[in-house]
């Protein structure tokens, strides 16, 4: 399916990337990350390594110490997806490519495929935000209806009482099953085929895959015991799926958000608005004010700005955020936004319940 942009506001996302580029330059700072970014890899790094290992080889005794650590393992997964690998990915952690490269691999250690990830989410989800068929983050087919658009089923009247434990299985299902159908099947989405792949990256997936079983399956197997392992390695991915999927989620699934119909006929797509506008229609930016969520989310609560300008580091998203508000005033392009993480948790399920019903 071909979409086509209408630059019907061209002169918007001119001014604004001039704007961006000046206060850079007036400031004399590169849009990569900087020293902010390169401490916190380092403690995300320690705590991590610091975990597993205590988790692994020096198991407490008491249950509760080892089900606290299982948990915090997750959330530091979440951590350096948030902030190491996908700043990695977009080429915006350094101006070093290798470097970029090795961030960007960090997901193949959490059991993912950066090959793939950098297809759907860079290429697809980036350009074609919340169009069915091309926008593969937002297929949870036929769990979840997230649009008019998607077949309603009976049970997603209920939807917005159970999505929250389908999020907590999302990395199972991600990992273990939606890699392997887009590996075997040779596609991201259903209009997106998979470019071909060297024999090197053929090897990664599988010697990652591996890595990633070995690692947090089998080694601690043969410290704790089977039981043990499983149901760790279950806690963890469990907690990991579920801080992943809800940061998505917040972003674009909200009370008013906007998904394009598809024609019905093969024929282009016609977008309305800009590229830019359309990004601005399709996200929203959550507690933008809180620099605890702002470290730990790599500044994915300024999704924003991360659309609008995925190739600089999250670390500058507060310093360009009045820029992207003062300019879209100007152009009298409404924003979205909600001012606290419960805010907006509860727009995502007043939304799960109104689509799963209409």
């Amino acid at each position: 399916m071909e979409v086509i942009f209408r630059p019907s506001q061209k002169t918007f996302f001119v001014t604004l990337r001039n704007r961006v580029n000046e206060y850079f330059s007036a400031h004399h700072i590169s849009q990569e990350g900087n020293s902010k970014l390169y401490s916190k890899t380092f403690v995300i790094t320690t705590l991590l390594i610091a975990n597993y290992v205590l988790l692994v080889f020096f198991t407490p005794p008491q249950i509760w110490i080892q089900i606290a650590l299982c948990v915090t393992l997750g959330i530091l997964f979440a951590l350096v997806g948030f902030n190491m690998m996908h700043d990695g990915s977009h080429g915006s952690y350094s101006d070093n490519k290798a470097v970029n490269t090795a961030m960007a691999y960090t997901l193949n250690v959490l059991g993912g495929n950066a090959l793939i990830w950098h297809q759907k989410h860079n290429l697809n989800h980036h350009t074609y935000t919340n169009i069915e068929d091309l926008d593969d983050d937002i297929d949870l087919k036929p769990f979840l209806r997230q649009h008019a658009g998607q077949k309603k089923k009976w049970f997603h009247r209920y939807q917005h009482i159970y999505a929250y434990l389908l999020y907590a299985a999302t990395f199972f299902f991600w990992v273990y099953l939606r890699d392997f159908i887009k590996y075997f099947t040779g596609r991201i989405s259903k209009d997106t085929p998979i470019r071909k792949w060297t024999i090197g990256e053929h090897f990664i997936f599988w010697f990652s895959k591996i890595v990633h079983i070995t690692v947090f399956i089998l080694i601690p197997t043969w410290q704790v015991g089977f039981i043990h392992s499983l149901i760790g390695y279950v806690i963890m991915a469990s907690f990991l799926g579920f801080i992943l999927s809800v940061v998505f989620q917040l972003a674009h699934i909200f009370e008013s958000s906007f998904f394009p119909m598809a024609p019905q006929q093969y024929k282009p797509m016609d977008i309305e608005t800009e590229w830019a506008v359309h990004q601005i229609r399709t996200t929203a930016n959550f507690a933008a004010e809180s620099k605890v969520l702002t470290w730990m989310l790599g500044g994915l609560n300024y999704q924003m700005e991360h659309h609008l300008f995925p190739k600089i580091s999250h670390v500058h998203y507060p310093a360009i955020h009045p820029i992207v508000l003062e300019t879209c005033n100007e152009f009298g392009i409404d924003i979205l936004a909600h001012p606290t993480l419960m805010s907006a948790l509860r727009s995502h399920t007043l939304y799960l319940k109104q689509i799963g019903k209409t």
